[in-house]
């Protein structure tokens, strides 16, 4: 049997940013919660059990992390978008999705999201 196509999900990574244009925005950090979908071949993984052969999830993450944490925003478009770069960088990856919430940004709401995703070669 040969596999293939490997997702690996990232889900509800709890982050907190300057994002916004209000005032109050842009002086306090908010929180935001990001899910990420990558699509990579991992026949080479699934063969050989060895780590360079895999999508390092974590590095991923840690990417994201710093990504969010130590920049502003104003738009959660421009926020989706630098986080489907970071999760469409690999060379592997040949589609990613990138969902990110903000939490009670609209009254009566949980929250508002955007999505972007991409697809490679």
């Amino acid at each position: 049997m040969t596999l293939n196509q490997a997702t690996i999900r990232i889900k509800n990574l709890r982050l907190r940013t300057y994002i916004g244009i209000n005032e109050d925005e842009i002086r306090n950090k908010q929180d935001v919660v990001v899910n990420v979908k990558m699509h990579y071949d991992a026949a080479r993984a699934t063969d050989t059990d060895n780590m360079q052969d895999a999508l390092n999830y974590k590095t991923v993450t840690k990417a994201i992390i710093k990504l969010v944490e130590d920049n502003r925003f104003s738009l959660l478009e421009k926020l989706t978008a630098d986080v489907l770069a970071i999760a469409a960088e690999h060379d592997w990856v040949t589609f990613a999705e990138v969902e990110v919430d903000k939490p009670h940004a609209l009254r009566f709401s949980d929250s508002v999201s955007l999505t972007l995703s991409c697809t490679k070669g």
